[in-house]
């Protein structure tokens, strides 16, 4: 008779025990990394151009 083990490896080949890293999840996402790619970019330039406003003097 084969040894089954400790049943660690599910039916369908994968692990069924072990959790997938968040990492590894947002890596694996297309349409997130696009969010992130357009939404991070376009916060740090909207700071960029209040800084800008704010730091100009003001005319007398």
């Amino acid at each position: 008779m084969a040894d089954q083990g400790s049943g660690s490896v599910a039916p369908e080949g994968g692990m069924s025990d072990e959790r997938i890293p968040f990492m590894q999840q947002v890596l694996d996402s297309p349409f997130l990394l696009l969010f992130i790619g357009i939404t991070v970019p376009t916060v740090f330039y909207l700071i960029w151009g209040v800084m800008e406003v704010v730091s100009i003097p003001i005319a007398q």
